[in-house]
Order: structure tokens, then C-alpha cells, then sequence
């Protein structure tokens, strides 16, 4: 029965027009995992190619292991990244995109080069209105 409601509102919610602004759009949340400043590491970061936890978390330099996990977790649900778990011993986990995440990591990874690109701009701003505020 639960099943069936499920699915009941998984076809309703699709004939709705989403809108990240509405803070009851559940485009928000997955906005939000993406952007956030783990989400859109990881995903650039696995749009590498495939990493175990580990090399993600030393790829990620600065994250927690909660944090990457938590990351993890959450792109997972949101249907970019592709867990697969061997049943080695001890257990060989790897994560990667899926074809979702790969396009969304395309799109983060024209915007993380854009600002990288921009930077001497950016700094010399920040300068400015730090100078303009007396707080340089």
C-alpha cells in the first residue's frame, strides 16, 4: 500500500512545474546538495573518473570523513553518483557518476573554471572594497 502512494505521488509531483524558489520544491534540496561546497567537490572531483572513499576524501582536500560520507550519501539519493560496494575482503567500495551526475558535474565544472579563471578580478574587488571599508 505504502508502495503504491509512492508512486502515486511520484507521478503527481512530475506534472508539476518545479520551482527552486518555492522553499516546498524538492528541486531545492537537490540544489542544494549540489552546490554546496562538499557536493560540488565531489562531484568535480568524481567527474575524474571512479575513486574509492579514501582517494575521494585525499582528492577533497579539507573534508572530513562525516562530511564526504554525509556528501556521499545524499548525491546517491539524489540519483548522481553510483555507489558500488565488492564483496571483497575487506569490502572494496567505489563511487562514481551516473549519467545525471555526469551532467550536472559538467555544468559545475564550466562554473568552478569560470570563477578560477576570474580570480585576479575577484581578489583585486575584494581588495578594493576592504580598502573602501577600512578594513584592510
Amino acid at each position: 500500500m505504502a508502495e503504491n502512494s509512492c508512486t502515486a505521488a511520484l507521478i503527481a509531483a512530475a506534472d508539476l512545474p518545479f520551482d527552486v524558489f518555492s522553499k516546498n520544491c524538492p528541486s531545492r534540496g537537490t540544489l542544494e546538495d549540489v552546490t554546496g561546497r562538499w557536493g560540488s567537490l565531489t562531484l568535480g572531483a568524481l567527474y575524474e573518473g571512479s575513486f574509492r572513499f579514501n582517494e575521494l576524501r585525499r582528492r577533497i582536500d579539507g573534508v572530513s570523513e562525516k562530511m564526504l560520507s554525509q556528501t556521499l550519501h545524499s548525491l546517491e539519493r539524489d540519483g548522481l553518483v553510483h555507489r558500488e560496494a565488492q564483496p571483497t575482503n575487506p569490502p572494496r567500495v567505489d563511487y562514481e557518476l551516473t549519467p545525471l551526475g555526469q551532467e550536472v558535474a559538467e555544468r559545475l565544472l564550466a562554473l568552478i573554471h569560470f570563477v578560477q579563471e576570474r580570480m585576479p578580478t575577484v581578489l583585486a574587488a575584494q581588495q578594493t572594497y576592504d580598502v573602501a571599508r577600512g578594513t584592510l
